[in-house]
């Protein structure tokens, strides 16, 4: 760890003074972007084989060897702000996207297809006057002008400052932290899913970024590519999405909202996807409406998810394969097993006539089939060998949904969703008796996807009530999208006891403070979602001690 700190670990007040002059930063700069954007967006859709060709694109490195280093701007081009993640102990994965126009329709951003010198720079204080490291990485329009330099030779456990130029702009400044090294005592972070546009603003995200975090784990359905919902505050812009064009105005969109945009600068994140990433409910090379031509739209919507992340090189998509999955290991104290719950699974069990997708099932033998996968064979593999083999106190299983089962059907009889791990039995049995027979007692599950906090015992088999627990799980609600109604939840408690909180009524994120003998996870909660400036209070809190699982609520 540096000796030097611009910013003492335990100065709140100056993290929050930083924090807040960063959010009024982004903040005056969407005011103006709007000032001046249209108030209506055309439509626009590129040709199904240019979507293809553009989707499949990787960038040789010697085609980047020369960019223009003079270039000025007439107009902004960090609107869409900066952003970092992949956290290793000495490393970490800066992020930012050249667009001066983010909503043209055509997708390039404004940019054109001239690449571009951006240079940038990694300090360990605020006023970049101890540059720790710097570098130069060219943007091109093959990858929509995004970069994400993979910043090496940094100290472990320590924050750092960074920041991007090209020709005579300069980007804001974002913060971000190395994984710690052995010994490390604490480590607080938050996860945070689900997050529609149209249907909330993104106030959640302010109050996260008061939270003192070190990470955040985001869980899935970072953009929907369709519009729905009811009392909509504000309004995708463009069609639902199907091509390339389509998805980086619609990450653009989401990028441009200033709490996002702020909360993306203070920490660094590990993101996984769930569906709305590409089209709902869909499963591998399937979509819900069996589209023939579905892989063509998967291939755009996965790299334009690679180009709005701070995911590094390794994780480039070629076509309509990417590999998301990935291991960070925070010293001893933690490890976090992202898992990737789409692009492997065998399709949903008993759809609906004519369809693919998720139902609601009753006597459905067929989610029963050995051999189902939810991960795909290789990436279960992978799990269960990181999962026996970790040292950590703490090994985080960070996956979209709820793991634990979920009776839909109040009283006699079982309804069960086939979208989440309940329509695939098998698998969620493979992990469970796992942790039970390697007696793996510290395993964290976390998750999204179904709008609603739930914290649950997972159980080695949810059909014995008098079954072992072997992992804790907290599932966060949304940031925005809506869910079941809170009596609907209410009705089925008696059915579910394994569940000991299920709570649809708000939006907001989980907070998780992990230490050396005990985690505590406290439920954070927004008053109302369809206001800017909505307050946040604390709806439960649980701890969960590192040799025996099992939340207890405190």
């Amino acid at each position: 760890m540096s000796r030097e700190r611009a910013m003492p670990e335990s100065d709140s007040a100056a993290r929050s003074h930083w924090l807040s002059a960063q959010l009024a930063r982004y903040e005056a700069e969407a005011r103006e972007r709007q000032r001046h954007a249209p108030h209506t967006a055309r439509r626009h859709f590129l040709q199904s084989a240019l979507a293809l060709a553009a989707a499949q694109a990787t960038v040789p490195l010697h085609s980047l060897a020369q960019a223009p280093s003079g270039v000025r701007f007439t107009t902004y081009p960090f609107t869409l702000g900066v952003a970092s993640g992949a956290p290793r102990e000495t490393s970490v994965v800066l992020w930012t996207r050249l667009a001066t126009e983010p909503m043209a329709m055509a997708g390039d951003g404004g940019m054109g297809p001239e690449r571009v010198a951006v240079r940038w720079e990694v300090a360990e204080d605020e006023g970049f006057k101890r540059i720790a490291q710097k570098g130069t990485i060219r943007a091109a329009a093959e990858l929509g002008h995004s970069v994400r330099p993979e910043v090496t030779g940094l100290s472990p456990g320590r924050w750092y400052w960074y920041r991007f130029m090209a020709g005579d702009a300069v980007s804001p400044v974002g913060r971000t932290r190395t994984a710690p090294a052995v010994g490390a005592e604490r480590l607080r972070f938050a996860f945070a899913s689900c997050q529609q546009y149209e249907q909330g603003y993104f106030s959640a995200y302010r109050h996260m970024a008061k939270e003192d975090l070190d990470l955040v784990a985001f869980l899935g359905d970072y953009i929907y590519e369709a519009n729905w919902g009811t009392k909509l505050v504000r309004r995708h812009a463009g069609p639902e999405c199907e091509t390339l064009a389509q998805y980086r105005v619609r990450y653009g969109q989401y990028r441009l909202d200033p709490d996002l945009a702020a909360m993306h600068a203070a920490a660094p994140w590990i993101v996984t996807w769930d569906d709305h990433e590409v089209a709902n409910d869909y499963a591998a090379d399937q979509s819900q409406h069996l589209d023939p031509r579905f892989l063509l739209r998967r291939a755009a919507a996965y790299q334009a998810f690679y180009e709005h992340m701070p995911l590094p090189m390794s994780a480039l998509p070629r076509g309509a394969d990417m590999k998301l999955y990935d291991r960070y290991a925070f010293g001893d104290l933690a490890t976090f097993h992202v898992v990737d719950a789409r692009q492997y699974r065998a399709p949903q069990a008993c759809p609906r006539p004519g369809m693919g997708g998720s139902a609601f099932v009753e006597g459905c033998e067929a989610i029963k089939t050995p051999g189902r996968t939810m991960l795909g064979t290789a990436q279960e593999q992978w799990l269960l060998d990181g999962l026996g083999t970790s040292r950590a106190r703490w090994n985080v299983l960070a996956q979209p949904t709820l793991m634990a089962q979920y009776d839909l059907k109040p009283g006699a009889g079982q309804r069960l969703w086939t979208d989440g791990w309940d329509g695939y039995p098998h698998a969620r049995r493979q992990v469970t008796e796992f942790l039970a027979e390697k007696k793996i007692a510290n395993t964290l599950v976390i998750g999204g996807d179904v709008h609603c906090h739930h914290v649950a015992e997972i159980k080695r088999d949810f059909d014995d009530p008098k079954s072992q627990v072997v992992a804790s799980e907290f599932v966060g609600t949304s940031i925005t999208s809506e869910g079941d109604a809170q009596e609907d939840h209410d009705q089925r408690r008696a059915d579910n006891p394994h569940l000991l909180l299920s709570d649809g009524r708000h939006k907001g994120y989980v907070v998780m403070e992990l230490g050396r003998a005990r985690a505590r996870a406290d439920l954070r909660i927004i008053d109302n979602e369809k206001i800017r400036d909505s307050k946040v209070s604390t709806l439960a809190s649980f701890n969960v001690d590192v040799d025996r699982p099992g939340p207890k609520r405190i």
